[in-house]
């Protein structure tokens, strides 16, 4: 008798604590460092640490019961870029404090993010106890277009939405300023996992081909098209034009990964040309924006409105952190403007170092590979593409804001994801944390336990088995068994 016996599976919690535990560790030793050269630190940086081990410990122990199967290390190292952006935003109140003015007093936000931390870990265990397969999220493909949508018009609303730095990004809700498109990132990549795994077929095989472009049919492609050129059309109204490059290379990057087909790759690059070229002449702040990238050390750039100022102190501010940087609350961060947010990469490189700021990336690439890799060992094709958004949006996000503060491409005006200051952003960022975690914990649960199978059955008995079992016994041979990894 030829038996395929199968052991637990490895659910990674262990792993996952001890994991969790140093990403505490970064986030509190940030804060220890900039308290060992700064005394009159707020004691209230106590429960900030507290905040950020609370949150790690309750994730935790969220997934050892409702996500065992989870992958271990995606939820630590989402804590430790968490922390590490806490540590730094609370790091630079101090000097806006110190300046004592009306626009660096406004830009306090220590406290405010340590509420955004904990309310956003609040919302991955949400996501972890209502929603207990990622397929649930299926059925709303097409209202979570309707909601994007909906989402991103609120901005364009008299009354409601707030201009900023040029663009409608943002509204006010009884006094407090939310970025709408955070969220309508998560349902149009709902939305279009969801309408890719129902048409990937037809897309990848049903259409014409042109030299080596495989074009889909248009019933197939239109409904795709139209809802991406909405929602590009209200990005480009609102002149939030980086998180409309956002979507569009998430949107290119999922409908490669479902019709198997680098065509796709080729038609998004030719594409992007005339968008680009369209949206130069179409805005006026695109313009500056592109002229402060080409000639940011120009005095007169640098010296008019919304010219290449912050971007040029950024660049000095992580040219003077060299290798190892200033150390934690030792540099002159503050002198540029938005380092909480926007420049809070070049904040961290002047004082941690080119060397601390590629382990930071080391972290997100890292984060990213894990959702690749969930993306390709979950069995649906739902969970693959959503998986593959999620991961891919991240990285290419952090591409985007890093490639605008070391002028390797137009500064665009996004967040670092996790670290910078920014409810809203925060909060998006840890609900497809959630999300990417349930699909990780369906990809590595293990499958129903295999059956036993007789040497002695022989074709056509009526005893349990089919007749296929001898067959399948001189494939097998001996006795074997299958590990879950």
């Amino acid at each position: 008798m030829a038996t395929v016996v199968q052991y637990p599976a490895r659910s990674g919690r262990n792993s996952e604590l001890t994991l969790t535990l140093l990403a505490i560790a970064l986030g509190v030793g940030g804060y220890l460092s900039v308290m060992a050269f700064h005394p009159e630190a707020p004691a209230l940086w106590y429960w900030h640490c507290a905040g950020i081990a609370f949150s790690g410990l309750v994730l935790h122990l969220a997934l050892r019961i409702l996500a065992p199967f989870a992958d271990p290390v995606i939820m630590p190292i989402a804590l430790a870029l968490n922390g590490i952006g806490l540590a730094m935003i609370s790091r630079l109140d101090l000097e806006y404090m110190r300046m004592n003015t009306p626009a660096s007093l406004a830009q306090i936000s220590g406290d405010k993010q340590l509420i955004m931390t904990l309310v956003a870990a609040g919302g991955a265990l949400t996501i972890l106890v209502c929603f207990r397969d990622h397929r649930f999220f299926r059925k709303f493909a097409w209202a979570g277009l309707i909601l994007g949508i909906l989402l991103m018009m609120a901005t364009l609303i008299p009354g409601l939405g707030v201009k900023s730095y040029g663009a409608y990004i943002s509204i006010r809700i009884l006094g407090q300023s939310i970025q709408p498109n955070e969220f309508a990132k998560l349902c149009l990549a709902i939305f279009f996992a969801g309408y890719l795994e129902y048409r990937r077929d037809s897309l990848a095989i049903a259409g014409k081909k042109i030299l080596f472009l495989q074009l889909p049919r248009w019933r197939d492609f239109l409904p795709l098209l139209v809802a991406w050129l909405a929602s590009l059309a209200l990005l480009v109204a609102q002149k939030d034009l980086g998180v409309a490059l956002l979507m569009f290379t998430i949107f290119v990057a999922v409908l490669y990964v479902a019709t198997d087909r680098p065509s796709w790759i080729i038609f998004g690059a030719l594409l992007m040309v005339p968008l680009a070229v369209l949206a130069y002449t179409m805005f006026s702040h695109v313009k500056e924006r592109v002229s402060n990238w080409l000639d940011a050390f120009n005095p007169a750039v640098i010296d008019r409105p919304g010219g290449s100022y912050q971007l040029v102190n950024g660049l000095f501010g992580i040219a003077s952190g060299g290798l190892s940087g200033n150390g934690w609350g030792r540099g002159q961060a503050w002198l540029t403007a938005l380092a909480n947010s926007d420049f809070i990469v070049s904040a961290l490189t002047e004082e941690l170092g080119l060397t601390g700021m590629l382990a930071i990336f080391l972290l997100y690439l890292i984060l990213v590979q894990r959702g690749l890799r969930t993306a390709m060992g979950v069995r649906d094709g739902f969970g693959k593409l959503l998986a593959t958004a999620i991961s891919f949006g991240i990285g290419a996000q952090l591409f985007i804001v890093v490639g605008g503060i070391t002028r390797l491409i137009p500064s665009t005006g996004l967040t670092t994801p996790f670290v910078a200051a920014g409810g809203a952003s925060l909060f998006a960022n840890w609900i497809g944390i959630a999300i990417l975690l349930r699909i990780s914990d369906s990809a590595r649960r293990p499958r129903p336990a295999p059956v036993t199978l007789d040497a002695k059955s022989q074709p056509g008995q009526n005893n349990g088995t089919s007749g296929t079992n001898s067959a399948v016994e001189a494939i097998l041979g001996a006795p074997t068994e299958v590990v879950n990894r």
